[in-house]
């Protein structure tokens, strides 16, 4: 039985401040029936809009702790709002923590009263990628082998991150400068991509792990030996401060869960590439699934509860 509600939450004002219920605050403290395990029965999983390896793991965390007799609610907001609500007590858990640097402030900021529950993936980076069958091995080969990739690397939004470090980083200190860096937006990049792959061209891009395209297409990242694009981060789950006194067992769980790049693109390829599960994320889980039949089992160490 599907137990889970799905709520947005909004930051009023524009701020990251969050109202909590006398009756959220009060989840804390008996959280339901508990579970067989000794864990509480009801969870509250934070999503943070936007990002969507973030959006896909709680997706497919939801869908286990339902299988395994949770009570699950997920809570969609702007990445702060999120961390307050973990602070607060307004949600329990969230899939998506860029560390060291991403995300350091609000780690920081809520201290003691959030806590780590483990890294699921160790290599989220901004990257250089091309399709896997064209010359160029390292991002310096770019200004060799120009003319193969029609002069042109394409960028994505002019405001992102991505954008600068390619810009004040990469290009310069690679000698990209003689190539045709055009920035306009995301979709207008992997359209590009698309097209290229589709008629055989070269092409390169700035992306980003993880991100779907790598299921999706042929392509592979250039290597970067003078780490302009910066080193890899983790992700991790974080959780409340007394999540492991009121989870226990799950808490294990997600000390041990990993996603390698196979698992991890081909999900959000599913979620964000494929009309049939357009605006269904859960049905993209459940068409993942099946795809991944021991999953469940390989995450909670049993069998999923009723099978």
């Amino acid at each position: 039985m599907n137990t889970r509600h799905t709520r947005r939450v909004a930051a009023a004002g524009g701020t990251l401040a969050l109202a909590f219920s006398l009756a959220a605050c009060a989840s804390s403290d008996d959280g339901g029936s508990d579970t067989a395990s000794g864990d509480e029965k009801e969870i509250t999983i934070g999503i943070p809009s936007g990002w969507d390896e973030g959006i896909a793991v709680s997706n497919l965390w939801a869908k286990v702790l339902e299988e395994k007799g949770y009570e699950v609610e997920t809570k969609t907001a702007d990445i702060g709002v999120v961390f307050t609500g973990l602070a607060g007590g307004d949600m329990d858990v969230l899939f998506d923590t860029w560390l060291p640097i991403t995300h350091a402030d609000y780690v920081d900021k809520f201290g003691d009263d959030i806590s780590d529950l483990g890294t699921w993936y160790d290599d989220a980076k901004l990257t250089i990628a091309v399709n896997e069958d064209s010359p160029a091995k390292t991002i310096g080969d770019l200004a060799t082998y120009a003319d193969d990739y029609d002069n042109k690397l394409v960028g994505i939004e002019a405001g992102a991150g991505l954008t600068k470090v390619t810009k004040e980083n990469a290009i310069p200190t690679y000698g990209l400068e003689g190539l045709d860096y055009t920035i306009s937006s995301t979709p207008a990049m992997l359209a590009e991509l698309k097209g290229a792959v589709d008629k055989g061209n070269n092409i390169a891009v700035t992306l980003w792990r993880p991100h779907w395209a790598y299921d999706e297409f042929p392509i592979r990242d250039l290597e970067d030996p003078e780490g302009t694009m910066g080193d890899a981060e983790e992700i991790h789950t974080y959780g409340t401060a007394d999540f492991a006194d009121r989870y226990p067992e799950l808490s294990g769980w997600l000390k041990d869960f990993t996603l390698d790049d196979k698992q991890l693109f081909s999900l959000e390829n599913l979620m964000f590439n494929d009309e049939e599960y357009a605006d269904d994320p859960e049905a993209a889980v459940d068409a993942w699934l099946k795809d991944n039949p021991d999953f469940v089992d390989q995450v909670t160490g049993g069998a999923a509860a009723g099978k």
